[in-house]
């Protein structure tokens, strides 16, 4: 019988205060990880998340950082190592938010955020975490990408230029990584039922629905499925991949 067992390692999920964060978080410790946990702004979810691994028998700890600067990122390497130890599972899901238009009218700003948070943020992650995972010689990077990537619709340009910058960085770096035993990838989830997109019923959902072959939308334990899987030994032989979880909506072809 297959089964996730992440026991005896130890990950840090960015953004994790989020909905999916959230539930990224909870299956880590649910297959055996300690975890620590990334903020920004929300420290009460934080600490209630980090009761709930608590209440599992895991190890975890909380960390505030802004992913987009070096220092932070740094600094946040230091308390986790200290607190639950050296971190050989990163899950890198952080971005920031912000409001789609077409490119004529998007604020360049707006794109300076999504590099900042698509490509720095994973590069730092990179620089702060790999080090350890090389001396182990064991890890995993898994990194938060999009649908949108390769949908490349209408008013996504700023997310999307950011997303396809971090496919990069993902690639080359499981190259440059394979031979320590790190393997890196990306799960890209589709339009997923969240607080701030909830399934508000028929007609709502329609038009975009129409296009996804499972017929409906996503749930952010399916995304946290697959980055769990990505962390597991059941995933040993796989790295560079882009893993659309969206029901079909996108297909990566040959």
């Amino acid at each position: 019988m297959l089964k996730i067992d992440l026991t005896g390692h130890t990950a840090v999920v960015t953004g994790g205060t989020g909905q999916l964060g959230r539930a990224i978080v909870r299956t880590l410790a649910d297959c055996g990880a300690d975890v620590a946990i990334h903020y920004h702004h929300n420290e009460q979810m934080a600490r209630k998340l980090l009761a709930e691994v608590a209440g599992m028998g895991r190890n975890g700890c909380i960390a505030k950082a802004d992913v987009t600067q070096e220092a932070d990122v740094m600094h946040m390497r230091d308390e986790i190592s200290a607190k639950i130890g050296a971190p050989d599972i990163i899950c890198c899901n952080a971005v920031i938010q912000y409001k789609w238009t077409h490119i004529l009218d998007q604020p360049l700003t707006d794109y300076q955020s999504q590099f900042d948070s698509c490509v720095i943020h994973n590069v730092l992650m990179a620089k702060a975490f790999v080090p350890a995972m090389i001396e182990k010689g064991w890890g995993r990077v898994v990194g938060t990408n999009t649908e949108c990537s390769m949908q490349c619709f209408p008013t996504q340009s700023a997310y999307v230029a950011g997303k396809r910058g971090m496919d990069g960085i993902y690639r080359i770096l499981a190259k440059e990584v394979g031979k320590h035993n790190i393997t890196v990838n990306q799960v890209a989830p589709g339009w997923t039922i969240s607080e701030d997109h909830p399934k508000t019923g028929p007609g709502f959902d329609d038009e975009y629905i129409k296009n996804v072959p499972l017929g409906h939308r996503g749930e952010a334990q399916n995304i946290a499925n697959a980055v769990a899987f990505f962390a597991s030994d059941l995933a040993k032989f796989i790295t560079g991949m882009y893993l659309p979880v969206c029901g079909g909506y996108v297909m990566p072809r040959i």
